[in-house]
């Protein structure tokens, strides 16, 4: 005869885990000069791409109010729209358009994600409270407060992927992206320390959605909104603890029921540091292609050989790709490729464009490009390696490389050089390199949604550190209403 054995029915402290995030979203200072410029320039970037992403009506179609119409009062400005919305659906408005191309900045880790997706809860949150506080004659939130507390959610989330990988689990990297923004934004509410563990709770216990739409053969344009889904989420979230929800203390480390034990094979996470400002001074830009960050180093070697190899394409015998396991295992691909989100996230794609073409911007994933023959001809003579080398030094903390090497070897028995490139131009180590070239990235992007001298305006401010960050964070959205 068996016998069950009750749950014990004692509540317990909070998680060390949850506590830990909770200290430092309350207490710690944010005064490293180096990860509040970067934070900046991160602002720029993930804008940029946000008014990039507008010109493709898949993204367009998803954004305004979920109910056609609806007015809020002291609502969030959507950048590039006449749209102002509640801001739980301003923060997946913002982050949906941050990421639709896959261009935002990027952190590669035992789990890799986009801490710049976070911008669509900060910065939805952060115009809401600022013209209710305008309203209600109190201080409005300023840039400054934005970019502090960007640098706290990149630290989040890029902190718990150093060591811990949930797509090995199968779950997708934005289940980061609600738990770094959940606890920004409850603070941002005014919570305490305790309401932000009970936030931070509610985002760990929530559905965690499953990484399938980013792999073959489901590869979908979901990917795309997957982040905005999550930002929307946490405030939504965060505003329930403020209403008085209450909190789960165990929700990591409960036997049979918790997150460990249900979601990650009964491992609890491990940790490479304390929270402070490393992420956000060490994250990745994206600022020449709008490519999958594993392929950056690739796609930079395929830009170098396009003079050698243009007027040779039909000569071409095979073409070799060393590389590291991440990109081996998630956007290396053979078969056929059914949509853009499936082409940004194809290695060997992402190499025959610049071979061919030269460049590779955010057209070349659509149908029009991809039906050129020479494009599948070339992923069919590709052979993808793992370098262990580029994998050692990929989770190196103190490379953080993310290299790629391309040879190409023509019918005659003559081949280019192997070119190798192990550090893209938006790594930590070519700051001075790539910053002008953000910069120009984001200015560009401006042109292509404002007339030029509300472009300029917006760009002249977010150049000047100290203007940009005195600046009322509703009065910097307003620059980019049409």
């Amino acid at each position: 005869m068996s016998h069950h054995i009750a749950d014990t029915n004692v509540r317990p402290e909070p998680d060390p885990e949850l506590k830990a995030i909770a200290d430092y979203v309350c207490d710690y200072p944010i005064d490293s000069a180096e990860a509040l410029d970067t934070a900046r320039n991160c602002l720029m970037d993930s804008l940029g791409c946000a008014m990039l992403a507008l010109q493709y009506p898949e993204c367009t179609k998803h954004l305004g109010p979920v109910v056609p119409g609806t007015v809020v009062p002291n609502g969030s400005r959507i950048p590039g729209t006449p749209y102002q919305l509640d801001p739980i659906q301003a923060a997946f408005n913002i982050g949906a358009l941050v990421r639709w191309l896959d261009f935002n900045d990027t952190w590669l880790a035992a789990e890799w994600g986009h801490p710049s997706d976070n911008l669509g809860t900060i910065l939805g949150l952060a115009d809401h409270l600022s013209r209710k506080a305008v309203a209600e004659g109190k201080r409005a939130m300023t840039i400054d407060d934005v970019l502090r507390y960007m640098v706290k959610a990149h630290e989040i989330q890029g902190v718990l992927a150093l060591e811990n990988s949930f797509n090995r689990v199968g779950l997708d990297h934005v289940v980061l992206v609600k738990v770094a923004s959940a606890a920004v934004a409850a603070h941002m509410l005014g919570a305490s320390r305790d309401q932000v563990i009970d936030a931070l709770s509610q985002a760990w216990v929530d559905g965690q959605a499953l990484r399938t739409y980013r792999h073959a053969p489901n590869t979908g344009s979901r990917k795309s909104w997957a982040a905005g889904d999550a930002c929307g989420r946490a405030v939504r979230l965060a505003l329930m603890v403020m209403k008085g929800e209450m909190g789960l203390p165990s929700v990591l480390s409960a036997p049979r029921w918790g997150f460990y034990d249900v979601l990650f094979k009964g491992e609890k996470f491990r940790f490479q540091r304390d929270y402070g400002s490393y992420v956000m001074e060490n994250v990745l830009f994206k600022i020449s292609f709008p490519a999958e960050f594993h392929a950056q180093t690739a796609v930079e070697c395929a830009m170098q050989l396009h003079a050698q190899v243009k007027d040779r394409i039909d000569q071409i015998d095979r073409i070799e790709l060393s590389t590291q396991e991440s990109a081996v295992r998630i956007i290396s691909k053979d078969g056929p490729l059914h949509n853009p989100a499936d082409r940004d996230h194809c290695l060997q794609y992402m190499v025959a464009v610049p071979l061919i073409f030269g460049e590779l911007t955010a057209r070349h994933y659509e149908d029009e490009v991809a039906a050129d023959p020479r494009i599948d001809a070339l992923r069919e003579k590709m052979r993808v390696v793992e370098d262990p080398r580029y994998s050692k030094e990929y989770h190196d903390p103190d490379k953080r490389s993310i290299a790629n090497a391309v040879q190409v070897f023509f019918k005659d028995g003559s081949s280019t050089d192997k070119v190798e490139v192990e550090y893209p131009i938006g790594h930590r180590r070519r700051r001075a390199e790539g910053i002008p070239v953000l910069e120009n990235k984001f200015r560009d992007a401006l042109r292509t949604r404002f007339p030029r001298g509300q472009a300029a305006r917006i760009y002249d401010l977010c150049k000047d550190p100290q203007r940009l960050g005195a600046t009322p964070v509703h009065e910097f959205m307003d620059l980019f209403l049409i």
